[in-house]
C-alpha cells in the first residue's frame, strides 16, 4: 500500500516523501516585490516536505493581487529569490514557485492601474489594499489581441524562476484568479475565441501552460486547479466536461503535475484522476475536507489514485509536519492573527516538536 512516506519520481527529481507544502500567502516580501532573508529561513525550515510550492508570485505588475507579495518579473526580484532556493536546497528540499496573476482580484491602490480581467465584471468580495479592505473594482476587459501577452507572462516569470534556482513552477489556475476567471461563466462573458464554449473558456489556460512548457520544459511545469470552487464569484458551469477537456489538452505537454483542490464532488475528482495520465497532487482540505492536517484523509486519497498530497495551513505552525505525520504527533495550531501582518512573529517562531525527557 502506498503511503505518504514513500519516495516518488517527479519529473527528473526523486521526492523523499509524498507530502507537498501547498502555496500559502504570507505577504512578507520587501518593497518592490523582493524576497527576503526571513522568507529564505521560512521555506528552509519546511524543506523536509517532498516538494514545496511557494506563495503566489506575481508574473507582472498588473498581475499582483495583494500588497506585500513577491514578484518574478524583474532581474532584481529573480536575484532576491536565489537566497530562498539556495536555503531550501541546502536543507535538502525541492521548491517550485507558484505563478499567480490576480486578474480582476486586485486594486488600483495596490498596482497603480486598473486591474484587468476577461470581462468588465468585478470580483465578489472585499480585497486587501495598502489602506485596508475595499470592494473589488470593475476590471478593464482585455482586448482579444492583449490576451496572449498575459498568457505569456507566466512563461517569462518561469524563466526568471529557473534562473533564480527554482526546480519548477506551478501556474495558479485556481481560486478565482486570472486563469480561473477565464474558465468561469460569470467572470468571463466574452464572445470572442476566449469565451462562451468550453473549448474557448479553456483556451487561455492552455495557452499559458503551453507557453510555460516551451519556456522551461514540461517537467518543470505544474498547474493548480479548483474545479467548481466559485471563489471571488468566479462561478463555473459544465464543470466535469470543462476540466476533462482542459486535462485532455494539457496531457500531451508532459507536465510535472496537476494539483487539484477538493472543491467539487468526489466522483468528479476521481473521474479527473482517471482522465489525467500524469502525476496528480490532491489537497484534501478545506473547504470540502478537514481543515487540519489529516493523515487518514491523505491516505484515503492516495488510495483513490492521488500520487502526492498537499497540506497548506498545517505547515504554518508545523515546520516539521512530515515528521509529525510520520510519528502521529500532535499538530500545532497556528495563530491566524499573524497570517498577513508581516514580521517574523507567527512566521519563523513555530518550533519543531519537542519530545519530553
Amino acid at each position: 500500500m502506498t503511503t505518504l512516506f514513500d519516495r516518488y519520481q517527479l519529473g527528473e527529481m526523486v521526492l523523499p516523501n509524498r507530502v507537498v507544502m501547498a502555496p500559502l500567502t504570507r505577504v512578507r516580501a520587501a518593497a518592490g516585490g523582493l524576497a527576503t532573508p526571513s522568507m529564505a529561513t521560512y521555506y528552509a525550515q519546511r524543506a523536509t516536505a517532498g516538494l514545496i510550492v511557494t506563495e503566489g508570485v506575481q508574473p507582472s505588475v498588473v498581475g499582483q493581487s495583494n500588497p506585500g507579495t513577491p514578484g518574478l518579473h524583474t532581474d532584481e526580484q529573480a536575484k532576491s529569490w536565489q537566497q530562498v532556493t539556495d536555503a531550501v536546497h541546502t536543507n535538502g528540499g525541492r521548491v517550485f514557485a507558484q505563478l499567480m496573476h490576480g486578474g480582476r482580484v486586485s486594486h488600483p491602490e495596490t498596482i497603480g492601474m486598473q486591474p484587468v480581467g476577461p470581462s468588465a465584471v468585478p470580483a465578489v468580495g472585499d480585497l486587501f489594499t495598502p489602506t485596508g479592505r475595499k470592494p473589488a473594482p470593475v476590471p478593464r476587459a482585455l482586448d482579444t489581441a492583449e490576451v496572449p501577452e498575459h498568457a505569456h507572462s507566466y512563461a517569462r516569470a518561469a524563466r526568471y524562476a529557473v534562473d533564480a534556482g527554482f526546480d519548477g513552477v506551478e501556474l495558479h489556475g485556481a481560486n478565482g484568479y486570472l486563469i480561473s476567471q477565464f474558465l468561469s461563466s460569470t467572470a468571463n462573458l466574452r464572445t470572442d475565441r476566449y469565451g462562451g464554449s468550453v473549448t474557448n473558456r479553456i483556451r487561455f489556460a492552455v495557452e499559458a501552460v503551453t507557453a510555460t512548457v516551451e519556456a522551461v520544459g514540461g517537467h518543470r511545469t505544474g498547474i493548480r486547479l479548483s474545479p467548481g470552487a466559485g471563489i471571488w464569484g468566479a462561478t463555473e458551469t459544465e464543470v466535469p466536461e470543462m476540466y476533462a477537456a482542459l486535462l485532455a489538452e494539457l496531457a500531451p505537454l508532459g507536465l510535472a503535475y496537476v494539483h487539484l483542490e477538493l472543491t467539487t464532488a468526489e466522483e468528479v475528482l476521481v473521474g479527473l484522476r482517471r482522465a489525467w495520465p500524469g502525476t496528480l497532487i490532491v489537497n484534501p482540505a478545506f473547504p470540502m475536507g478537514p481543515k487540519k492536517a489529516d493523515g487518514t484523509a491523505a491516505q484515503r486519497w492516495l488510495g483513490l489514485g492521488a500520487d502526492l498530497i498537499s497540506f497548506g495551513r498545517a505547515f504554518i505552525a508545523n515546520p516539521d509536519l512530515v515528521e509529525r505525520l510520520r510519528q502521529n504527533l500532535p499538530i500545532a495550531e497556528d495563530d491566524q492573527a499573524t497570517w498577513y501582518v508581516g514580521g517574523d512573529q507567527g512566521y519563523l517562531t513555530y518550533p519543531a516538536y519537542r519530545h519530553e525527557g
